[in-house]
Formats: structure tokens, C-alpha cells, sequence
């Protein structure tokens, strides 16, 4: 169950609800996870800095079980991650941060209980 979190300063007419069906399809793929797992949010319009710039950014946190725990997974889900977002959304690699974060079963609650249970 990946979670998805785009924050940016961009404004909210640059992600539509298509692109967050792409976004969640891309990180679906890049992760081997099913879609129908993903959890996706976009926070738009938000006052950032990146390398001291307040020019258009992404920061992108990818948070998953069992998926994002080595150096290996990670470079392989950020070279797939930079590809499609520099794509759909114009900008240049070094404008694009993207932070993981592996989690535990016991981190991620659902119906009641932690995933360590389902």
C-alpha cells in the first residue's frame, strides 16, 4: 500500500485528474505494486524553495512497504519517477526532489487493524 505525496508550487491547474491517474499508474508500475493500492496526494500552489530557488518545483515522497528499502530499489524508482515527472510537468531534473521512506507493516493502519495482521 505506496503512499504518493506531491507537494509543489505549481498551481492546481497543472494537475488535473488525469495526471493523478498517470502519476499513480507510474508509481504503481515503477514500485510493482498494484494501482488499485496507491494512495495519491497533491498539494499544489504551496510557497517552496529547492537549491535556494522559488522557481516551479516538485518535492515527491514515496512511502512503501517492502519496496523502498535499498539504495538499489530506490535508483531504479527515481530514474522512472524524473522521467515521467519532468515529462508531464515541463520541469528540469534538478527542479524535482524525491524522498523514500520504507515502512513496516506495523506503520500502516487499515480496517481497524496494521497491515502486519491482513
Amino acid at each position: 500500500m505506496p503512499f504518493i505525496e506531491l507537494q509543489s508550487n505549481l498551481p492546481a491547474s497543472s494537475f488535473s485528474e488525469e495526471f493523478l491517474k498517470k502519476l499513480s499508474s507510474c508509481a504503481a508500475a515503477a514500485l510493482e505494486k498494484p494501482v488499485e493500492r496507491m494512495n495519491v496526494v497533491v498539494k499544489p500552489g504551496l510557497p517552496m524553495l529547492i537549491a535556494g530557488s522559488s522557481s516551479s518545483c516538485v518535492m515527491l515522497s514515496v512511502s512503501a512497504i517492502g519496496v523502498t528499502d535499498t539504495a538499489d530499489k530506490n535508483k531504479e524508482h527515481s530514474a522512472k519517477l524524473f522521467a515521467f515527472l519532468t515529462r508531464e510537468l515541463g520541469l528540469t531534473e534538478e527542479r524535482i526532489v524525491i524522498v523514500f521512506h520504507a515502512l513496516q507493516p506495523h506503520q500502516v493502519g487499515k480496517k481497524g487493524t496494521v497491515m502486519s495482521f491482513l
